[in-house]
């Protein structure tokens, strides 16, 4: 395997797994990264694949003396509270760790001068809060001290750790691997990637994104209404994707109401956009936009950065609205603008049932990993099967949409827009 794909290990695995009727999966099991036959000949006989995710008949860790922490970083995502639940339960009944502890707002709750005292987990505590949005735990943006946080796991007796968050937080744990390799330390950190918008690479979707997409339909619909019942009407909803839009993507194609989507992988002149529209006004009498939040940053450049590093986006939506309503107005074609902005809503809302379930199966399979004394990756699901993928390799690059792949070309079938806006 190339070395960029390899998992890196805590030690050799001793004990024999407490599971029963386990499917166990052997370490030499891997899942191409291409499996298309083109990439199989490409690969000349040594195509690279990601190890895959699943028990291991032997493990590193002794569940009765093992003590496992959670911390969940950055923006809320639906489904944080079913990975908190499912690792819980998978630790306690599966495993029999019985010492599972919940760090409070990210990763403060790893530094002791915040006096966050961790949350005690266990089964009776987090069996409802799948039924909820947000997270138990709580979240935080922003780096903290790595030697203190290291000294927090060793004065806890903390031996496993699952970072729940995107790329900036597994940057954050790769960075904690690091320091406690220098410590020649006994401690796993595993990461639950975490981003709504689906753009962590080697992953095909994230936990959150089936149900962003499957939120989106109402304020679709609604803006697709409001623009139908007055003359010219134009309805934009504004939707998660700070570099990749890929919720704009699936979003038009559940909906097939969308007229025009704007993503931040492709540059758009305004000119072109209003022509466009002009002329489906002139037909329909009728227009729906859906744009990603990172869409068009050139027209409204946001200043400074957050708390987490990223650059701070300017209201694309609020700008399109304006402009497009100025466009008309000295066009003197009377038009209606309805903006929408759903995302808070989404980001807070519970999980879909496909969500749910994959939520369950990234945090199993997180559990497995770390029982098998891995560390400094994360789990993905990639060709149909969750897989292994180091941490290094999963932030990168973030994923984006491929615009001469076939996906773009289905939205674009989808809406009619012209393939160049530029």
């Amino acid at each position: 395997m190339t070395e960029d794909f390899r998992i890196e290990r805590v030690g050799q695995c001793t004990f024999n797994s407490p599971l029963d009727s386990a499917v166990f999966i052997n370490d030499s099991e891997g899942v191409l990264i291409d499996a298309t036959l083109s990439g199989l000949q490409k690969g000349g006989g040594k195509p690279l694949f990601l190890e895959k995710a699943g028990p291991r008949e032997k493990i590193f860790f002794d569940p009765g003396t093992s003590r496992a922490a959670l911390v969940t970083c950055g923006g809320l995502c639906p489904g944080l509270n079913d990975v908190i639940r499912a690792i819980v339960m998978v630790l306690w009944y599966r495993y029999g760790v019985k010492e599972i502890f919940g760090l409070k707002y990210g990763f403060e709750g790893l530094i002791s001068s915040f006096n966050n005292e961790p949350l005690v987990l266990k089964p009776e505590l987090v069996e409802d809060i799948h039924q909820d949005g947000g997270t138990i735990l709580g979240t935080s943006r922003g780096p903290q001290n790595i030697a203190l946080m290291v000294d927090f796991l060793l004065e806890r007796k903390i031996n496993m750790l699952f970072t729940i968050g995107g790329d900036g937080t597994q940057r954050g744990a790769l960075a904690i691997i690091r320091e406690i390799e220098k410590r020649d330390l006994a401690i796993s950190v595993i990461g639950i990637p975490k981003t709504i918008d689906n753009d962590i690479s080697f992953t095909e979707r994230t936990f959150g994104f089936d149900t962003a997409v499957a939120m989106s339909q109402i304020p679709i619909t609604g803006a697709h209404m409001e623009a139908k019942g007055v003359r010219n009407g134009i309805g934009i909803v504004k939707l998660m994707g700070r570099e990749s839009g890929f919720i704009a993507a699936y979003a038009t194609l559940a909906s097939s109401d969308v007229n025009l989507v704007l993503i931040p992988e492709i540059s758009f002149s305004l000119e072109r956009v209003f022509a466009y529209l002009e002329e489906r006004i002139s037909r329909k009498r009728h227009a729906v936009i859906v744009v990603s939040e990172g869409a068009g940053q050139e027209y409204v450049p946001g200043e400074g950065t957050d708390a987490s590093g990223n650059k701070k986006l300017g209201d694309i939506g609020l700008f399109l609205k304006t402009a497009i309503t100025e466009y008309f107005l000295s066009h003197n074609i009377p038009t209606t603008v309805r903006y929408i902005d759903p995302s808070y809503i989404i980001r807070s809302a519970p999980a879909t049932p496909e969500d749910s379930v994959f939520c369950f199966q990234l945090a199993e399979n997180a559990v497995h990993a770390t029982m098998s004394g891995r560390t400094g990756m994360v789990v993905g699901i990639w060709n149909g099967h969750f897989v292994h993928v180091p941490i290094k390799l999963s932030v990168k690059d973030r994923k984006k949409i491929d615009t001469s792949g076939l996906l773009w070309q289905s939205v674009l079938d989808n809406t009619g827009q012209p393939g160049d806006l530029a």
